[in-house]
């Protein structure tokens, strides 16, 4: 998780960066997947904006981007104010974001984020990650992301409560600072539902996939 800790708010900056490009393959459909993010303004006060998703064959199966404003509460902790909107294969979905982001004790990057869309729909989502060094290029990455909902969503086959739960790990080389390709596993267990949704049973799906791809900063 790239951040800034300089405390000088009169010249306003910006970065822009991909943690993740990537290829990912396994029993489930082969996939490009994409997480970045990236902002401009001062140490107190930010626009940030961030998305992820996944592809295949060439169309967006399932992805979301968010537009925040972002303000440090403390040296390690910032609040986010903004929107998201869902798209992809799936009806879209636009929500109120409110969370907080920063970096919990031992160092892990933490994202906490509640959200409010039509229909009375909530959703929080939840983002842990932390960087492992061995050396100054070598470094392994783990990062578990969970997402939940506070009323079933038929047309996008989701449930309440718990929908998808990811755990990654990569092993990541830095070229430079700014290049970085890697390879890992990524297992995932989403939360769906049969087809008379929402009157059965949910029903669990499990993936593990294998990774290759690039982190990149401009």
């Amino acid at each position: 998780m790239a951040q800034s800790m300089q405390m000088n708010d009169s010249a306003p900056l910006g970065m822009l960066w991909f943690d993740q490009l990537e290829w990912r393959a396994g029993e489930a459909p082969h996939a490009a997947a994409w997480q970045g993010e990236g902002w401009y303004g001062g140490d107190y006060d930010k626009a940030w904006v961030r998305s992820e998703g996944e592809s295949q064959s060439g169309a967006t199966t399932d992805a979301r981007a968010e537009l925040f404003w972002d303000h440090a509460l403390t040296r390690w902790w910032n609040l986010e104010v903004g929107a998201r909107q869902d798209f992809g294969a799936d009806p879209a979905r636009t929500w109120a974001a409110l969370g907080v982001r920063g970096l919990a004790p031992q160092g892990f990057a933490v994202e906490a984020t509640v959200y409010a869309g039509a229909a009375a729909r909530t959703a929080a989502r939840l983002k842990v990650e932390y960087e492992l060094l061995f050396t100054q290029r070598l470094g392994l990455q783990p990062e578990i992301e969970m997402n939940f909902y506070g009323r079933a969503d038929p047309a996008r086959d989701q449930g309440a409560g718990l929908a998808d739960f990811e755990v990654g790990l990569r092993l990541r080389y830095e070229v430079r600072r700014e290049f970085a390709p890697y390879a890992g596993i990524v297992w995932a267990r989403h939360y769906g539902a049969s087809g008379d949704f929402p009157a059965t049973a949910a029903v669990d799906s499990n993936e593990v996939r294998v990774a290759v791809g690039l982190r990149v900063w401009l």
